[in-house]
């Protein structure tokens, strides 16, 4: 067993008006070590969201791919397969849901992998991104459709 931990802290500036709504989104997200500036999405909160900052909906897409990718990079290598490059540009969707709730409910993975030496067949890539689906922590804790559509590298 192991415990993550994340600091969220926000405070109300001076001239701001939190009974109206008029106040800044802008906070930070700590972890051991670093600091994130986060917001609110400007999806959500237009003018209020801070420019420049991450947002929950963006941290939960990246948390997605960030793990995806790090599960296929382990299952790769345990395959005899020597990647190098990744890269994913990862999509998420948010709408209401059945019960007209707002959620990301659909997240796409484009990743993009580079091979040193044998590539693996369509089969055995298709293998490595079930299995690090299945083992990735992050897509074990959430209820989201996740779909890997795997890109081709541009040759360099």
């Amino acid at each position: 067993m192991a415990t993550f931990r994340a600091t969220i802290e926000w405070g109300l500036k001076d001239g701001e008006d939190f009974a109206n709504g008029r106040y800044s989104r802008g906070h930070t997200v700590s972890f051991a070590g670093h600091v994130v500036p986060a917001t609110a999405s400007p999806h959500v909160v237009g003018k209020w969201a801070v420019k420049g900052a991450v947002d929950p909906e963006e941290m939960l897409v990246a948390s997605i791919s960030n793990c995806h990718m790090l599960t296929f990079l382990h299952r790769a290598r345990l395959a005899g397969f020597v990647v190098t490059r990744y890269r994913d540009a990862a999509e998420g969707v948010m709408e209401k849901t059945a019960e007209g709730r707002m959620a990301v409910t659909r997240v796409t993975l484009h990743p993009e992998i580079a091979y040193d030496g044998r590539r693996p067949t369509p089969a055995e890539r298709d293998r490595l991104h079930h299995e690090a689906h299945e083992e990735c922590f992050i897509a074990n804790s959430v209820k989201t459709q996740i779909t890997v559509e795997d890109v081709e590298p541009a040759e360099t």
